[in-house]
């Protein structure tokens, strides 16, 4: 059976969210119907969102459910951009970290190209936090203008936990709002949405052994927030559409589950990532760690990069010796590139392609880390040998896809 060390991309549905999942698909009714069934689903739903807001630190009226962190991200951003620059068509400015996940940098990026926004690309340190010294000067320049500030709670790649709440209260005597996408943060640090001070913050349910589908945002009740679909008016009237109760009612009750033993497992799995990180520059002398290391980084995450070979080779040697990892990189029509989170710390590209991230989760053991410190040696080896071979030939074979009119 593979070794599963993916766990930041999805990690399997717990237990918890299976037993819940099976026993509302099993039912039926539409959570806005007023007959007995839809006030059953009515009812599931509301428990779910009462449940999660515990487990988030939130007051269940902040709890807006979506189809998971890309469309809690997407409403967020949008949203304050927009009834932002309505109050004040000042406001088109938004800062936001330059080691964004894409469902927050294209979001951003997209605005720039179609609604005016103004965007400053905050930088990061060599670890891959964001510099509060830019931040403050940022804001002190124009703050007027400034539409909303967006930073992740964590970063999915490198595992660094962002000054988030350092972030807010420079914002905070400006009336600034915060946004931060914490899909990698809920189920494995504290996280706490009314301490924290956000504005809104994005959650999903698949990273802490919920379903695939749905997720969250966590709103202020007195925020402002455009909506980006219109329908029924569900959700306050920020998020229309009829809600997947099943699911609604699954992720709930992974999110119960996971933060009800977050101080064990959390130790669990930090201890379980320096046995590996400490074995990988053991065994492969030639790797570096990336991204910050202790308490400020994820405690299931390790992200390597190694010299001299291709991410994506290493990626494919490792899933044949039955060990499955990620690059941490996007892919754009089949063509290989850099991550935009290592570029941002200041790698260059040649470096950045060599990225390896390792991820654990509940599921996670010994076992595992051992099966991968058996398989790495020659798997690097081998990729070494390859060296940039694959970069080149999927370069070269896309441009002849382009050519052709394929792609």
């Amino acid at each position: 059976m593979p070794v599963y060390l993916d766990h930041a991309a999805t990690t399997p549905l717990s237990g918890a969210a299976l037993a819940v999942m099976t026993r509302e698909l099993a039912k039926t009714g539409n959570p806005s119907s007023l007959h007995g069934a839809g006030r059953r689903a009515r009812r599931a739903v509301e428990d779910a969102r009462e449940t999660l807001a515990a487990a988030a630190g939130a007051h269940p009226s902040e709890v807006i459910f979506t189809s998971g962190g890309t469309e809690a991200d997407n409403l967020a951003v949008k949203g304050l951009y927009w009834a932002r620059r309505d109050e004040n068509p000042r406001r088109n400015r938004i800062l936001c970290s330059a080691v964004e996940h894409h469902a927050v940098m294209d979001t951003v990026e997209w605005l720039e190209r179609h609604e005016g926004a103004d965007v400053t690309w905050l930088p990061v340190d060599s670890e891959g936090a964001v510099r509060l010294d830019v931040v403050e000067a940022e804001i002190a320049r124009d703050p007027e203008a400034i539409a909303l500030i967006t930073v992740m709670w964590a970063n999915n790649e490198v595992g660094t936990i962002q000054p988030v709440t350092e972030i807010v209260e420079l914002a905070k005597p400006y009336g600034i709002p915060v946004h931060s996408d914490a899909v990698q943060a809920f189920g494995s640090v504290p996280v706490d949405f009314r301490a924290s001070g956000l504005a809104a913050m994005s959650v999903s349910g698949h990273k802490l052994g919920g379903p695939v589908g749905v997720g969250a945002l966590f709103l202020g009740r007195a925020v402002k927030l455009t909506p980006v679909q219109h329908g029924g008016g569900q959700e306050r009237d920020v998020r229309s559409g009829t809600l997947d109760t099943p699911a609604v009612a699954a992720f709930a009750a992974a999110a119960e589950a996971v933060t009800a033993k977050l101080p064990e497992e959390r130790e669990r799995l930090t201890a379980l990532r320096e046995q590996l990180i400490n074995g990988v520059l053991e065994e492969v002398p030639e790797a570096v760690l990336r991204g910050a290391r202790g308490e400020r980084r994820l405690p299931g995450n390790a992200h390597f990069t190694f010299g001299g070979c291709e991410g994506d080779s290493l990626l494919f040697l490792l899933d044949l010796a039955g060990v499955e990892s990620s690059t941490g990189s996007a892919c754009t029509a089949g063509v290989p590139r850099p991550s935009h989170v290592l570029l941002a710390m200041g790698l260059d590209e040649d470096t950045a392609r060599g990225a390896q991230r390792f991820t654990l989760g509940h599921t996670s053991t010994q076992a595992d880390v051992d099966a991968l410190l058996k398989a790495l040696p020659d798997a690097c080896a081998r990729a070494r040998q390859a060296g940039m071979a694959g970069h080149e030939s999927s370069i070269q074979t896309a441009a002849t896809v382009a050519r052709r009119g394929i792609a």
